[in-house]
């Protein structure tokens, strides 16, 4: 299959690049130096060249908190990215699948199925959203992947945050208080590579198995790489940020399942073989 793909340099990027040659695809690979997509008409010029028969678009703006700062790229790269891509897609006849986040819901309910009610409070949330629904305005043949929680080899992660900080301090402050299921990019990838697979377009959440708490999650990072540091669990109002953070964003993969696929293996068990390859590179 021939697969055009947004994003590469991200984490997620990164992977999919690894598993999709794994399994024979045709790859072609894009950055913002040979392809912005908050651009139409580069978009119509790269797809008419290429004729793929699938785009990725794992291109993003993810920094949770610059989202509120610099709205406008947030919107753009986020919201009208996803909306130019759907509109070649569809006039090229050609499928589309748009990774999203568990921040389109307020984490006001333990979890979340793919059907239930959006409510996001923050821009990043908000304009991830926007993107979503623009797929859905212009094109028939989509998969919108909402995942949560992602590290990856490639790029800046709470592991590597949790690990560097470890380096310097005997005690962490980490946040207690929001929940969610940690996701690694290698996971989601080999995902991925299977449901562009099939014709069952729609909406997914696709996420390892399992949740916690960010302070849990340090916890078992610590503890599956024997360091010694006290973690002092603190509330989200202690460890205040620009931008607030739904309390529960926990996903659940309903979708996934139904459609015949096997749960993600577990966060624990995922971030063991991270830790393995990040540590011995």
């Amino acid at each position: 299959m021939k697969i055009l793909l947004t994003g590469r340099n991200g984490m997620l990027g990164n992977d999919l690049i690894e598993i999709l040659k794994g399994s024979n695809h045709e790859i072609i690979s894009t950055n913002t130096s040979n392809l912005d997509i908050t651009k139409l008409n580069e978009i119509h010029e790269k797809v008419d060249e290429v004729n793929p028969e699938i785009i990725i678009n794992s291109a993003a703006y993810t920094d949770v908190d610059g989202c509120e700062i610099k709205k406008n790229l947030a919107y753009n790269v986020n919201a009208i990215g996803p909306k130019n891509l759907a509109i070649v897609a569809n006039k090229s006849n050609c499928s589309l699948v748009h990774i999203s986040t568990d921040y389109v819901f307020d984490g006001n309910q333990k979890s979340y199925a793919e059907e239930d009610e959006t409510n996001p409070i923050n821009v990043y949330g908000k304009t991830k959203l926007e993107g979503e629904l623009f797929v859905k305005e212009n094109l028939n043949n989509y998969f919108i992947l909402r995942t949560a929680w992602l590290y990856g080899l490639h790029g800046s992660n709470f592991v590597k945050t949790m690990l560097n900080l470890s380096k310097n301090n005997n005690e962490i402050a980490v946040v207690n208080d929001q929940y969610g299921s940690p996701t690694f990019t290698r996971d989601l990838s080999i995902a991925i590579s299977k449901i562009i697979e099939t014709d069952n377009y729609g909406t997914y959440h696709i996420t390892n198995s399992g949740n916690c708490t960010w302070y849990d999650f340090a916890k078992e990072i610590f503890k599956q790489t024997n360091i010694d540091v006290t973690l002092k669990a603190v509330t989200s109002e202690e460890f205040s940020r620009p931008a607030p953070r739904p309390k529960y964003s926990i996903l659940n993969n309903k979708n996934w399942k139904k459609i015949g696929f096997k749960p993600l293996r577990s966060y624990k068990e995922a971030l063991k073989e991270y830790l393995s390859l990040e540590l011995n590179e």
